[in-house]
């Protein structure tokens, strides 16, 4: 009995022709095979699966965490709502009456998915920093940023952290520092806008007559933090006590008024009744009063 021999390359000849990116694919994973040492293309794709597949969620995935905290501040700015990522400060906003649950409703539309969490630990020294700025202790805020907006936001809020303490600018300066000369409408609804009130100083724009113009927190509070800046900006720094002596030479003094005694009627009529016995006295009896020797002591 003959044996008919298979010819191993006839599988080749008779296989329709391969394009170009199957014979790549097949180079790549036969390379692979050749390399790592397995005996088939199924050994390979489960090698690939294991390999990439990740223990939990994927990085890109994970919830963001935001630490928030709210501070009290002086009238009228009164609470101040503060929230940080990891990378910095995301926002500090007035709160205008708003309970807390609205206010991190008022994010969720541009931060979906994020965990909220109180950490006063996290956040007290911004807001030992925030009450020396207050206070004029402290001219500037030394804390990282982490604002989110579209590229000419971000480049006014950029400016406008140049613009030093005690001094102000218009939002057509603003327009020309940021290349954007023209487009005021868009510089200006950025500087609205503006999510990290007082640490991107927005309160320090004024209109174009000079006078302050509208602020993401009200007129008053803008009022408010321009003249804590013009106060505090005048008087120098605090060595030495200047601001209380400041303060005491600026106070006006009031000159002392002195209260004329109280007159009562008995005091009148004695003080007639002494004039009347004076005047009843003749005159030579008092002179010869006067020459009178003096008594001489006994020894």
């Amino acid at each position: 009995m003959t044996l008919a021999l298979r010819d191993p390359l006839a599988p080749l000849r008779f296989a329709p022709k391969m394009s170009r990116r199957q014979e790549k694919l097949e180079t790549s994973v036969s390379r692979q095979i050749h390399l790592v040492g397995f005996w088939s293309v199924e050994a390979v794709t489960r090698s690939r699966a294991t390999r990439l597949t990740h223990p939990g969620p994927s990085p890109r995935l994970r919830r963001m965490r935001l630490a928030y905290h709210v501070m009290s501040a002086p009238v009228p700015l009164g609470l101040l709502f503060l929230a940080a990522s990891p990378s910095g400060l995301r926002y500090l906003e007035f709160m205008d009456r708003r309970s807390l649950k609205r206010t991190i409703a008022s994010h969720e539309a541009s931060d979906p998915g994020t965990v909220w969490e109180p950490s006063l630990r996290d956040l007290r020294p911004l807001a030992d920093q925030l009450d020396d700025y207050m206070s004029g202790a402290r001219r500037e805020i030394d804390w990282p940023l982490d604002p989110h907006g579209d590229d000419l936001s971000l480049a006014v809020w950029q400016a406008l952290r140049k613009v030093p303490y005690g001094a102000t600018c218009t939002v057509a300066s603003l327009a020309r520092a940021v290349g954007q000369p023209r487009n005021l409408r868009a510089v200006a609804q950025a500087v609205l806008t503006n999510p990290l009130a007082i640490l991107v100083p927005c309160h320090r724009v004024l209109g174009a007559d000079g006078k302050p113009s509208n602020y993401v927190g009200g007129l008053p509070r803008k009022k408010f933090l321009l003249g804590i800046e013009q106060r505090f900006h005048r008087m120098g720094g605090l060595d030495d006590n200047r601001v209380i002596g400041d303060l005491i030479r600026r106070v006006p003094r009031v000159p002392a008024r002195v209260t004329p005694a109280r007159v009562t009627p008995v005091r009148v009529a004695a003080r007639s009744a002494t004039k009347k016995r004076a005047a009843a006295v003749p005159a030579a009896s008092r002179t010869a009063t006067s020459l009178k020797a003096p008594k001489k002591r006994p020894r």
